[in-house]
Formats: structure tokens, C-alpha cells, sequence
């Protein structure tokens, strides 16, 4: 017997699965972020299908979508929005950006600079945005997907930490199979991708609902959160790193492990299954301490070595 968390996944595999080929552990990501109000930063070489996939979740999804490109020139207003004389009115009025929209698609945000990249921060935290000294509130499920170019390409300014740990999750595309590879090449060859993607909504909002319901029914030990904590104390003073984990990361983390306990049809969390979503939840808040970046040390890597340095509870 499934449950809502369950049934909901199975709709966004078909739904999505349909649009890009071989990305299934990443449409899993994907609706761990969903049902957690997280947001999502895509990494990945271009021409992996990074906006086709955005583009088809969001389909999925349903609801007002909106796309931003991001360019070196773009100003905060140019996503937020500006006041504008309405003369018919006789006053200022607020035209609103396309930052005001149920999912977002920032394609290619680290091509955008760091003005304009903070001008994101209280939309992905606190779901409204300021201007002029008011405040507008965005949507409930306002959901952030950001697509990246890897950090060594032409153009491209790196996220500050601030940003990149409102960040739920970092998904990483790489090379597909061949297998895969010879579907993509076989489905469009013969049709636009873009326009293809244009899925009708399968996920209805009380199915979401529900998923969520039976994310909280799931049960967290007090001796699993008090391993994620661990963790996350383990990174604040690991040699390799400048900057460990956060609190909100150590939150996402335990938010993550329940879902993929739910995902799994496990009625309470295991140390299983935080190990499971580290590499998706933590990589991306580390900062390398120095002599780490010289010795060719990633983040990955020092995950790995804190789960080996911190016990986990039988």
C-alpha cells in the first residue's frame, strides 16, 4: 500500500520522466523539495537539460510560471519589480516582476551579479519581497529552481554562502548513460523540446497536501536528531573546512531524511536515511578552508569524512 508521499512522487516520475530521460534519483530530489518548500540549485555543464527539466517540473506543478535569464547587466528591479506613475490615477503604482510567480525558473543565476543575486534572499527565506518600504507578499509554495553553469566557466559569479544555503538542495547533472543518451537523441531529433515540455499540471493541491500530511507522520527518534546535530557540530570544527554547516542546514537535512523515509513507505526516519541526503543537503554550505582547495580537497569529500568521524545511533 503507497502513501500520499508515495503517489505524488509517482505522478512528477511519469510527468517529468516523460520530458527528460535517465533522471530519475533527480526528480526524486526534486520532490523532497517540493513537499519540504525547499528550493532547488541545479548544477551542470550546459546542454544536460537543466531548464528542461525546471521547465517540466513546473509543469507538473502547475500554477503561475515565470522565467528569469540571468545576465550580467540584470538589476534587482528588473526581478522584483518598480513603482511607475499611473497618470490615470494620479499616483504611484507597483508593477510587479516576474519574481511573483508559484515556481521560478533563474536560468543560469550565477551569470547574474551579486547585487541582483541578493536582491533573492528575503524572497527565498521569507517568501515576500520589499520595495520602496512595502512589503508584498509572495506565494505560499513560492519554489526557487536555479540552474548553474559550473563555477570555472566565462561569466560566471559565484553565489555568495548566504544564497547558497537557502539552497535546500544542490542536484548535479552529469553525462547521462548511453542508453539514455540514445533516447534524447531518438525523441528529439524528430520534435522541439521546449515545446514538447509544455505539460498540463499533475499534481493537484490537495495531493501536495497530503504528501506533506504523511511527511509528519512519519516518526523522528530523538537520537537521529541529535546525529544530524553532530554533524553538523562535527563540520563547524572540521581542519578542512572555513565554514561548516548551518542551523538551517542541519534542518533541511533532518527535513530531507524524513521524506526519503516516507518515499521509502517507512513509518520513522533512520540514520540511513540522513546519510542518504547528505551529498544532496550539505555540500553546497561548506567552505573550504585554504589549504583544503590546494590539496584538492572537495566537499564531497569532506562529508564522507564526517560520517566517519561521527558515530551513528543504533
Amino acid at each position: 500500500m503507497t502513501n500520499a508521499l508515495q503517489d505524488l512522487e509517482t505522478r512528477l516520475q511519469e510527468a517529468v520522466g516523460a520530458a527528460v530521460f535517465g533522471m530519475q534519483p533527480i526528480i526524486r530530489a526534486l520532490t523532497t523539495a517540493v513537499v519540504a518548500r525547499g528550493h532547488v540549485l541545479v548544477q551542470g555543464v550546459p546542454g544536460l537539460g537543466k531548464t528542461l527539466l525546471s521547465k517540466a517540473l513546473a509543469g507538473a506543478l502547475g500554477g503561475r510560471f515565470k522565467r528569469i535569464q540571468g545576465t550580467a547587466d540584470l538589476m534587482p528591479s528588473d526581478i522584483i519589480g518598480v513603482h511607475v506613475f499611473d497618470g490615470a490615477r494620479s499616483e504611484f503604482v507597483f508593477r510587479r516582476g516576474p519574481l511573483f510567480a508559484d515556481v521560478l525558473l533563474f536560468d543560469e543565476i550565477n551569470r547574474a551579479g551579486p547585487k541582483t543575486q541578493s536582491a533573492l534572499l528575503e524572497a527565498m527565506e521569507e517568501r515576500q519581497v520589499s520595495a520602496d518600504n512595502e512589503v508584498y507578499p509572495l506565494p505560499a509554495d513560492f519554489l526557487v529552481i536555479a540552474t548553474q553553469n559550473p563555477r570555472d566557466f566565462e561569466g560566471t559569479y559565484p553565489l555568495p554562502e548566504s544564497q547558497l544555503d537557502r539552497f535546500m538542495l544542490r542536484v548535479e547533472l552529469k553525462y547521462p548513460e548511453p542508453d539514455d543518451e540514445l533516447a534524447v537523441l531518438e525523441h528529439y531529433s524528430r520534435v522541439d523540446a521546449h515545446a514538447a515540455v509544455r505539460l498540463a499540471a499533475v499534481v493537484a493541491p490537495a495531493a501536495l497536501q497530503a504528501a506533506r500530511a504523511a511527511t509528519e507522520q512519519v516518526y523522528v527518534a530523538p537520537e537521529l536528531t541529535r546525529y544530524v546535530l553532530a554533524l553538523a557540530a562535527a563540520s563547524r570544527v572540521h581542519p578542512q573546512l572555513a565554514l561548516g554547516l548551518s542551523t538551517r542546514g542541519a534542518l533541511a537535512v533532518l527535513r530531507a531524511a524524513r521524506i526519503g523515509a516516507g518515499l521509502g513507505g517507512a513509518p520513522f526516519a533512520t540514520p540511513d536515511d540522513v546519510k542518504s541526503v547528505l551529498g544532496l543537503v550539505v555540500p553546497h554550505r561548506l567552505v573550504l578552508a585554504p589549504d583544503a582547495v590546494l590539496e584538492g580537497v572537495n566537499e564531497h569529500d569532506v562529508v564522507g569524512a564526517l560520517l566517519e568521524q561521527v558515530p551513528a545511533p543504533r
